[in-house]
């Protein structure tokens, strides 16, 4: 399981600043254990941001956000509230705002960051990956994730190595995963988002944090308690 947070909800509103209508996605997924995005969660985001002057065009709670077959499948029937809409709210973790971004053509928001607890996680079949930052970036950057599109783990763009949008480190076959982004917010009109790239990323937060490692998520033979 992924486990993920809800970012701070003054964040989330500075992602949607300029912003007048939204669409919201949840997942019945890992988010739905975690409660960050399951239908209580989306119903509680819509208040909040309508309280904010947000008008919500529709939301739609997912069963898997991490299957981007699924994921277009399901909001098909929302195509006239997300064309209304400026951008979307995601409430799960990187891998479902990833997967929905590949299937959209809006900017995409992170309603939450994914939290490392260690090992590995399971595989599926969409090429999306997170790293589990515990500070998702991946408002800025188009819904591709930087840190694993980039076998450097750059967070401010390119290296010197990649050429006609290809990596240096295979470059018969990956492509850059800058050049991906670049191509992503370009095609959406938000070119801007590459002028607020952070400058420092705090690495400390990919560790599994204390809070975490007291609790059945962390692993099954520990007892809740209570942080």
């Amino acid at each position: 399981m992924i486990i993920s947070e809800l970012k701070p909800f003054p964040e989330i509103l500075g992602y949607l600043d300029g912003d007048k209508k939204v669409f919201i996605v949840g997942c019945k997924g890992c988010a739905q254990v975690c409660q960050t995005g399951d239908e209580p969660q989306v119903l509680e985001m819509k208040q909040k941001l309508e309280e904010e002057g947000k008008t919500i065009t529709g939301y739609c709670v997912i069963d898997f956000l991490c299957d981007k077959a699924l994921v277009k499948t399901r909001l098909f029937p929302h195509e006239d509230e997300i064309d209304a809409a400026d951008s979307l709210l995601v409430m799960t973790c990187g891998i479902g705002v990833q997967a929905t971004a590949a299937v959209v053509n809006k900017l995409v928001h992170p309603a939450a960051n994914t939290i490392n607890v260690g090992g590995a996680s399971g595989e599926w079949r969409g090429s999306e990956r997170c790293r589990e930052c515990g500070d998702c970036v991946l408002d800025l950057t188009g819904g591709i994730c930087p840190l694993t599109a980039c076998t450097k783990w750059l967070i401010n763009g390119p290296c010197g190595g990649t050429k006609n949008g290809k990596c240096e480190v295979e470059p018969d076959v990956r492509d850059c995963g800058w050049h991906l982004i670049y191509e992503r917010l370009k095609k959406l009109g938000r070119l801007d988002k590459m002028q607020t790239m952070p400058i420092v990323k705090n690495y400390a937060k990919m560790q599994p944090p204390k809070h975490l490692r007291s609790t059945i998520m962390w692993a099954l033979e520990q007892q809740e308690t209570k942080v």
